[in-house]
This record gives structure tokens, C-alpha cells and sequence, in this order.
């Protein structure tokens, strides 16, 4: 989500105290739209982006280009050394003024002014000379790209203009009673909070609309009157206008979901609140946590392509290999026409174009055996047997190449489920080393920094460890070198899944054990939406690698088979620990 005036105005209160008197020592450019001021090791980032725009300090170090854009060196020509001497913005506008005291290449004093323009798609990174002529942006704004508004060098700034709606921190009582008594009954409360009052982000009208109504859907007509509402909203302008936020990240299941400086309810048990000390730590959790995962959906869709294509290969190949190998099954026709032709040389001349006689292989029956006329009828027999030959040796070596296909198809459809169950950056970096070293991915110029991933951790209901394999190298680490050979083995029955370790201690495990066990076993495979899943166990003493068997095939005997149903409470249950 982009950044809302609520939330800016908390990141410049934060920032106020902290860096107001100080120099810039640094400028830099990491990306398009963003710059970096560095004031006595402190990390000013300013984010111009249309998904992320932004203002805070940051600790999370980001590269940057050999060669500095443009803007970055206008940038360091007139805010290198300057003095912070303010950081101001506009009520409730989602725009921040910074003003430097600054020298000019005379050693004059002068002003500079750097406008960071929050505001979605429309964002913008703006540097003003002392008189506020612009000396250049991010991002030019001509005429044809807006005739209200033109972002260029040597126009004077002219902020963005007003919506016209009413600042939600100037309304009063008696004002607000009168726009609600004139609000549409069906309107939702957080459409008319957006409608009327300017200021306010979606997820902030929801919220009010909450603690009026205790639903965000709630409708106008749904209230006996004002009151609610307007105590809900008068409770929050106090908090904007004392500075009193409390920065807060929302997670669904792990995963960044929203953020805001004041409390959120509205969500209950839908998602988690975690509270930060400042803006700037929410701000760089959540973005990073954000981008992260951006990543992580770039390199998932890249395997998956990579990995989908060669299975597609082998799919086609195979499927060639096995008309192939359907025509040498009928070899011994080949065989039994060179053995006619050779019973009636006596009878035939070069150039026929065919044999006409009796296959005495059955019973007499007429036969005819197409010649080639330019070949003599010794040289047709030859012919034959050789086609007889080959075709007899190509059966062979047939069922051995359709073999290794069959054996790489299965690989790849493992692989693929890995894919899906891959979590983050490094599980992604461990499975293309895994296809490189398998032969299926070209090896890359610039070699990545690889560290392999643990496996997932888990724990039973009665205090015993459980490992889960992320990819198939680690599968084989997991099941053939680090566990005890007493310990047990759990798989999905004739289903792609991660290896499954259960680490018995010395002890035999209860059967709640077992069932734990073997839901991991179904949750971390291609059955996580099935029911009644078969799993298959046994001592890890019982589990062999087959010579020649790709990263994650084993062969496996004396098994147990257990069914059950894999279940994303059961697992996260066991995540935290079931003995706690």
C-alpha cells in the first residue's frame, strides 16, 4: 500500500528531532525512484515510487549504480554539506517539504528545497532553488502529460491541486451531523467518511466505520444517528493532532498485509498486529518483507517456466521414443520377408518391384514383399535382415532411454511440486542449483551466493522432532545421512512430497505421533488439498537410494500406510511446538 497522510505526518514528527541541524554528508541514487541522504551515518530514504512512496530512515543497505543518474549528481552539486533547517508538511497532504541551508559555488548562502510528492502513481522527487523555481525531478511533467500542472526546470513549483473536500481534522460536531443527516441511507460509513472528508486513506474509513458499527460494510442507515461515528473520528483527529501514533504492521499468515500508526481492530482474528518502536522499523519491515516476496514470485516464475518447459520436452521426446519402439515390435515381419525372398532367388529377376509367393510361416498363405527394383533380389533380402537388425538393437536401447525419460519425467514432477511449496529467496537459490546439477538449467554469468536452507521443523504432540524436506537435494541429506537409521520415514504413497522425518530419540513413538507425522507428510506434497491421504512409513533403515536415481528417489520396503487429512491448523499447531 502506498503511504497515507496519517502516517507521513508520523514519519516527519519521527524524523524532526532527530535530524533537523544536521549536514548531508552523502547522496545517492540506488534505484529510479529513490534517493538516499546520509546525515552522520543515518540513512534518510526518500521513495518516489508509484507502490511504495515514502519517507524514513532506513537500515537496510541497497546498491548502488557505478554510474550516478542525472538527478542523483544534481542532487550532490547542491545538497552536498547543506544543513537540514526544516522538515514541513502540509495538513494532511501527502507531501513533505525539506529545506536546506545550502552554498552556492560561490560560497553564498542560500535555500534549497527537496519535495517529496507521496502521492501513488503520481509521485514525484522535486528540487527547488531559493526562490522556488524548479531545478529538476525524478520524473518531468510536460504539457501533453498534464495541462493543469507542468513539472520542468525554471517553472516556479506549484503544489498539486486541492480535491476540495473538507480536512477531516477541521470538522466540527454540528458540521458533521449535518453531512451525515444528508448522507444517502444505503451508502456504506466508509464511502461517505471517504466522500466528505479529505485526508482519510480506505483503511482508516473502514476502521471508523468499525468502531461505530462493528462492521466495516456497515451502512449509513445502520445507525440511530451521528454519535458513533463522529466519536470514532473525533478520536482519531485527537491522536493526529497530539502526535500520538503507534505504528503497526498487519499479517495475514505471516505475510505483510497492511500498516497504519494508530490501533486497528477491524480486522479481529483475521490477521496479527505487530507493534514497532518507530515508523521508519515498521516502514523498512514491511516494504522489505514486501519486495522480498516480490522476488521470491519473480524466481518462483522462472523456475516454474525453466522446470515446466523441460518436462514439456521430455514429454514430447518420450512419447516419440514410444512409436518408436511400438514399430520395432513388429521386427519379425522384416526377418520372415527376407527369409521368402531368400527361398525364391531361384525364381526372381532384377528390377521386380515386388514378390509375389506363398509364406510357408503360415500355412501356405499368399504373400507379397515390396522390392526396391533398383537393388538385386540378394541385395532386397540384405535389405531386410539389416532393418531386422536394427530394429532389434533399437528395442533395446529404446526401453533404456524411455527408462531414463520415465525416470527424469518423475524428477521434474517433484521438482515442480517444490516449486509450489518454496517459501523464500534461498529455497528458490537451492532448487536451480538443484536443476543446473541436474543438467536441466544453463549455469548463470554472475554466480549467486548460495547457504542451504535447513529443512522445516515441527514438533509432536509428545515433545518429538519432526523434519520436513524443502527440495529434493535436501531430501536425500535428510533421509540418507542425518537420520538415525531407527528413526522413521514418512512419504506420500505413489504422490509427489517432501521426505519426512521422524526423530524417534530412542523411543517409540505414540500412534498421535505417527498421525502428526504423516499429516506433514500430505501437507508438504501435491495432495495438500486432498482428503484421505495415503501415507506410506517406515525406519529410515528400510529406505535406499537406487543406483542412478535422481536427488529425492529412494526405494523403500517393509512400509505401513496410514491415511489422513492434511490440515493448515494441524501444521501450524505443530510449527509452534505441540508440547508447549
Amino acid at each position: 500500500m502506498a503511504i497515507d497522510a496519517i502516517c507521513l505526518q508520523a514519519a516527519v514528527a519521527e524524523l524532526r528531532p532527530q535530524l533537523l541541524g544536521l549536514r548531508v554528508d552523502k547522496v545517492q541514487q540506488p534505484a529510479r525512484d529513490q534517493a538516499v541522504l546520509v546525515f552522520r551515518g543515518k540513512r534518510l530514504l526518500l521513495n518516489a515510487g508509484a507502490g511504495a512512496p515514502r519517507l524514513q530512515l532506513t537500515e537496510i543497505p541497497r546498491d548502488n549504480p557505478a554510474q550516478p543518474p542525472m538527478f542523483c549528481m544534481l542532487l550532490r552539486k547542491h545538497l552536498s554539506g547543506a544543513r537540514l533547517a526544516d522538515i514541513a508538511q502540509p495538513p494532511l497532504e501527502r507531501l513533505v517539504r525539506l529545506e536546506f541551508d545550502a552554498s552556492d559555488e560561490l560560497g553564498r548562502a542560500g535555500r534549497r528545497t527537496l519535495v517529496l510528492e507521496a502521492m501513488g502513481r503520481r509521485s514525484n522527487l522535486i528540487l527547488l532553488d531559493g526562490e522556488g523555481r524548479i531545478l529538476d525531478s525524478l520524473r518531468r511533467v510536460d504539457a501533453d502529460m498534464s495541462a493543469a500542472r507542468q513539472v520542468l526546470p525554471g517553472l516556479f513549483y506549484q503544489p498539486p491541486a486541492s480535491t476540495g473536500r473538507l480536512p477531516f481534522l477541521e470538522e466540527t460536531e454540528a458540521g458533521f451531523a449535518a453531512r451525515f443527516a444528508a448522507a444517502p441511507p444505503e451508502r456504506t460509513l466508509d464511502a461517505f467518511l471517504l466522500d466528505q472528508y479529505f485526508g482519510l486513506s480506505p483503511l482508516m474509513a473502514r476502521e471508523l466505520a468499525f468502531r461505530a458499527a462493528g462492521d466495516t460494510d456497515a451502512r449509513v442507515f445502520q445507525l440511530s444517528g451521528p454519535g458513533p461515528l463522529w466519536r470514532a473520528l473525533e478520536e482519531l483527529s485527537a491522536r493526529v493532532r497530539e502526535n500520538r501514533f503507534t505504528p503497526v504492521c498487519l499479517l495475514r499468515e505471516g505475510t505483510p498485509l497492511d500498516f497504519a500508526c494508530v490501533p486497528v481492530g477491524q480486522y479481529g482474528g483475521g490477521a496479527e498486529v505487530v507493534a514497532y518502536e518507530s515508523v521508519s522499523a515498521l516502514l523498512d519491515a514491511f516494504y522489505e518483507a514486501r519486495e522480498r516476496q516480490e522476488r521470491t514470485r519473480r524466481r518462483g516464475a522462472d523456475l516454474l517456466r525453466a522446470a515446466s518447459a523441460a518436462r514439456d520436452r521430455l514429454r514430447r521426446k518420450l512419447a516419440l521414443q514410444e512409436k518408436e519402439y511400438a514399430a520395432t515390435q513388429d521386427r519379425d515381419t522384416l526377418r520372415v520377408q527376407g527369409d521368402l525372398i531368400t527361398a525364391n532367388l531361384y525364381r526372381m529377376e532384377r528390377g521386380q518391384s515386388r514378390l509375389e509367393c506363398e509364406n510357408y510361416y503360415e500355412a501356405g498363405a499368399p504373400v507379397t514383399v515390396p522390392l526396391d527394383p533398383l537393388l538385386t533380389p540378394q541385395q532386397n533380402a540384405a535389405r531386410y535382415y539389416k532393418r531386422y537388425a536394427k530394429a532389434k538393437t533399437a528395442e533395446k536401447y529404446l526401453r533404456e532411454q524411455m527408462a531414463l525419460a520415465r525416470r527424469d519425467l518423475h524428477y521434474l514432477e517433484s521438482v515442480l511440486a517444490e516449486i509450489q511449496q518454496a517459501e523464500t529467496e534461498q529455497d528458490f537459490l537451492d532448487i536451480r542449483l538443484e536443476l543446473h546439477e541436474a543438467g536441466f538449467l544453463k549455469k548463470q554469468g554472475k554466480k549467486e551466493k548460495s547457504r542451504p536452507s535447513a529443512p522445516w521443523e515441527f514438533c509432536s504432540s509428545s515433545g518429538l522432532r519432526i523434519q520436513v524436506g524443502r527440495n529434493n537435494r535436501q531430501n536425500d541429506k535428510l533421509t540418507l545421512k542425518d537420520a538415525d537409521r531407527r528413526d522413521l520415514w514418512f512419504h506420500t504413497q505413489k504422490i509427489h512430497g517432501s521426505h519426512v522425518i521422524l526423530r524417534c530419540a530412542g523411543r517409540a513413538p505414540s500412534p498421535e505421533d505417527i498421525a502428526e507425522a504423516a499429516v506433514l507428510a500430505a501437507w508438504f506434497s501435491q495432495a495438500r488439498e486432498s482428503g484421505n491421504v495415503p501415507v506410506d512409513y517406515t525406519e529410515v533403515r528400510n529406505v535406499k537410494k537406487p543406483a542412478g536415481g535422481r536427488p529425492g528417489m529412494v526405494v523403500y520396503a517393509a512400509c505401513r500406510t496410514v491415511n489422513v487429512t492434511p490440515e493448515a491448523a494441524a501444521v501450524k499447531r505443530l510449527q509452534r511446538g505441540g508440547a508447549q
